[in-house]
């Protein structure tokens, strides 16, 4: 009933860029917090980086002032800018997010296939 398709992984040396794109679709009423993931290899899955349909985004500590999230409603679209890239950002990256479907009450989490995002040092 919902998709959630991310794009933009990929590989790039140590100090460089990547932009991560997540579009839902399907039956979509509503859309509440959306956001992405990262799980390294070994690792447990964290959050890395939130924004509510308002526009205000949380970070992990580790991300801040490297990464931007920011969504676009009208496309149910969100993106997460990453700069400044580390090789310990190194993972793989999954988009969240929290949907309400047509003709229900309940919102539920729904995820992305997941993108790899490698950095080399």
């Amino acid at each position: 009933q919902v998709q959630l398709v991310e794009s933009g992984g990929g590989l790039v040396q140590a100090g460089g860029s990547l932009r991560l794109s997540c579009s839902a679709s399907g039956s979509i009423g509503t859309i509440n917090v959306m956001g992405w993931y990262r799980q390294a290899p070994g690792e447990q899955r964290e959050l890395v980086a939130r924004v509510t349909s308002g526009g205000i985004a949380n970070y992990v500590d580790s991300v801040k002032g490297r990464f931007t999230i920011s969504r676009d409603n009208a496309k149910n679209t969100v993106y997460l800018q990453m700069n400044s890239l580390k090789p310990e950002d190194t993972a793989v990256y999954y988009c969240n997010a929290q949907i309400r479907i047509r003709l229900t009450m309940t919102f539920n989490d729904y995820w992305g296939q997941g993108t790899q995002v490698t950095v080399s040092s």
